[in-house]
């Protein structure tokens, strides 16, 4: 019932940017938290960056002074710009939305994910 599409990754040399898009679209009331990960091949997938409704960010340690998180809650939007790029931020990105409430079941808070989008940096 609900879709996120992941936008803008890609190949990037070192010290370049990228800007991830995520678009949660359907039954959507309310998301209170949405937020990017990360999965390198043979490591855990891991929290990159956060945001709540009311603009709460948190960042991994890796990413802070790097990277910047924004939302924009009308459009049910998340973004995340990645500035000085090294070849360690090489994974798969995930969009996560947190806490999502739906029209059609206001009871219940759920959870989504989408399917990623590969950032590469590499010279």
């Amino acid at each position: 019932q609900v879709q996120l599409v992941e936008s803008g990754g890609g190949l990037v040399q070192p010290g370049g940017s990228l800007r991830l898009s995520c678009a949660a679209s359907g039954s959507i009331g309310t998301i209170y938290a949405m937020g990017w990960y990360r999965q390198a091949p043979g490591k855990q997938r891991e929290l990159v960056a956060g945001i709540t409704t009311g603009s709460s960010t948190n960042y991994a340690d890796s990413v802070k002074g790097r990277f910047t998180i924004s939302r924009d809650n009308a459009k049910n939007t998340v973004y995340l710009q990645m500035n000085s790029l090294k070849p360690e931020d090489t994974a798969v990105y995930y969009c996560n939305a947190d806490g999502v409430v739906l029209t059609t079941s206001p009871s219940r808070v759920y959870d989504y994910w989408g399917q990623g989008t590969q950032v590469t940096v590499s010279s």
